[in-house]
């Protein structure tokens, strides 16, 4: 890891004093970088189909949203100041993208969402808010002006396309150049405007709710349990009031619901798959042309072998996740797999068990991963 990327702060003082506390602000955190992307680039994702987008534009004191894919000419009429694209998701599209995110693996994958890009002209932003998940804010080309705030005024502007809030009160302002970079734990409110045509690379952690964790856990409880008979009355009395619950029906119901349990390994099967499960926009391409198994191991040994760019991997104890599905492994497996895992890619020379090497040659037909 860089020793600029956190201010000469170690991976463990920041995690101990900022992570999911208070803001930093990073002064040349990336010295000489001046983004990924170009403008044109960045505008033509926007046109993809595969690739999730947003034109924010703000008139008269109104904002407008569009969502893409667009059309080359979308951007042609634009007027030359308050507005915004931005790009979900950059990180399944470019090498370099998903190496600037391997940049931030202090923090656990699992907590990985994605790099989002946004290209504004001057005066261009998505105007006050706050988000619910940690963020570092790299500046790309041009300067951005940021402005948080600790407030607990939550208050949105109704009906507004965003979730732009109401009565911003900035606490603390930074002008990012190049390579600057800013970040904040959940919930500060913030607001970027940018002075002049530029574009920010936003590091996003994802954070899920209590709420939205226990009812996936309970759909794949759902989907994963297999609990035997049939609900059964032959004691059955007369009911003076039919419209009524039976309080036997209740008992019973009762009996069998308190009998649903789950393991430790369990909540680590919904994790793996729960993490790793691509989002509804993506889907994987089998390689046209497929190479042998014979040849596949040599591509292995060249260092030739790295996760799809899309592909989410993750491990727990006695299994791999990759992309929603669970595989059981032995413990050399296992130990093998991290790696790919850790860095997305297997070194050269490095040899993997038969088990691992028909794993990966499965997931190289899945187009999980490339050669």
């Amino acid at each position: 890891m860089k020793s600029t990327l956190l201010g000469g702060l170690s991976p463990r003082v920041f995690l101990h004093e900022y992570w999911q506390k208070k803001p930093l602000l990073i002064r040349g955190a990336f010295p000489g970088f001046t983004g990924l992307l170009s403008p044109g680039d960045i505008m033509e994702l926007a046109c993809r189909d595969n690739a999730q987008s947003r034109l924010v534009t703000r008139k008269h004191g109104l904002w407008q949203v569009r969502h893409g894919p667009f059309m080359p000419r979308s951007f042609s009429g634009l007027p030359p100041a308050k507005w915004t694209l931005l790009v979900q998701d950059v990180n399944h599209f470019l090498p370099s993208a998903r190496a600037l995110l391997l940049e931030f693996n202090f923090i656990p994958h699992a907590r990985l969402d994605d790099l989002m890009v946004s290209y504004a002209a001057a005066g261009g932003g998505v105007g006050p808010h706050f988000d619910s998940y940690d963020v570092f804010l790299l500046q790309g080309m041009g300067r951005r002006r940021w402005q948080i705030s600790a407030q607990q005024d939550r208050t949105l502007i109704a009906e507004a396309p965003l979730k732009i809030l109401q009565d911003f009160r900035p606490e603390q302002e930074w002008l990012l150049e190049p390579g600057d970079m800013l970040y904040l734990p959940p919930g500060y409110a913030h607001n970027g405007i940018a002075e002049e045509h530029c574009m920010t690379y936003s590091i996003g952690f994802r954070a899920p709710s209590h709420q939205e964790l226990a009812v996936q856990f309970l759909v794949h409880l759902q989907d994963n349990s297999d609990i035997e008979g049939m609900y059964s009355d032959p004691d059955l009395a007369r009911q003076r009031h039919p419209g009524r619950l039976p309080p036997a029906m209740l008992r019973q119901a009762a009996t069998v619901l308190n009998n649903i349990k789950w393991r430790r390994s369990d909540i680590e099967r919904f994790l793996g798959t729960y993490l790793t499960e691509p989002k509804s926009h993506v889907f994987f391409t089998p390689p046209i042309r497929t190479v042998t198994r014979k040849k596949f191991i040599h591509q292995i040994r060249e260092g030739k072998l790295a996760l799809n760019l899309k592909s989410r991997m993750l491990c727990g104890k006695k299994t791999v996740f990759l992309n929603g599905e669970a595989y059981p492994v032995s413990a050399i497996t296992r130990q093998s797999l991290e790696k790919l895992a850790d860095t997305c890619t297997l070194p050269a020379g490095g040899n993997l068990d038969d088990e691992a090497v028909s794993l990966c040659y499965e997931w190289y037909l899945d187009g999980f991963i490339d050669i």
